[in-house]
């Protein structure tokens, strides 16, 4: 028999697939002599349950919180983490004390500049207030930079 597909996820996938174990990935960037490096990370999606993908959202944002990480930048729209299985990110991130900026650009779409000027003023006063911070959209950093 087929499976249904709805809003292009696979239903038949919902929990087939083991959870992933590794570490969530994150790269950190190197922003020196500027700033202090290692205080500006890219990650994919905590708790990601899209296809072959199963992330832990407890484990992801409690592996964050051991790095040191203080603010959060969300760029995927609330369509998006529910398409990931993910609806209550932004709320997880707040209960466990990180500051969320949430900035919702739709897949395949640049921010408009006086969005994006928004975007880098709140990420440059987090790197001069030595805030470790991450940034993630829905993409994995190694598609999206690899």
């Amino acid at each position: 028999p087929r499976t249904m597909q709805a809003g292009g996820f696979d239903s038949s996938d919902e929990d087939a697939a083991e959870e992933d174990l590794k570490p969530l990935p994150l790269s950190w960037l190197s922003l020196s002599p500027v700033y202090s490096s290692q205080f500006l990370g890219l990650c994919s999606l905590p708790g990601c349950r899209f296809k072959d993908v199963r992330r832990n959202l407890q484990k992801d944002i409690e592996e964050l919180k051991n790095y040191g990480t203080r603010d959060v930048f969300v760029l995927c729209t609330r369509g998006e983490l529910l398409k990931y299985r993910v609806p209550n990110l932004i709320d997880a991130y707040q209960q466990h004390g990180i500051c969320v900026h949430h900035y919702p650009i739709p897949d395949g779409n640049a921010p408009d500049i006086a969005k994006c000027c928004k975007i880098l003023e709140e990420l440059r006063s987090c790197l001069e207030s030595n805030r470790k911070t991450i940034i993630h959209s829905c993409v994995s950093p190694a598609s999206a930079f690899g």
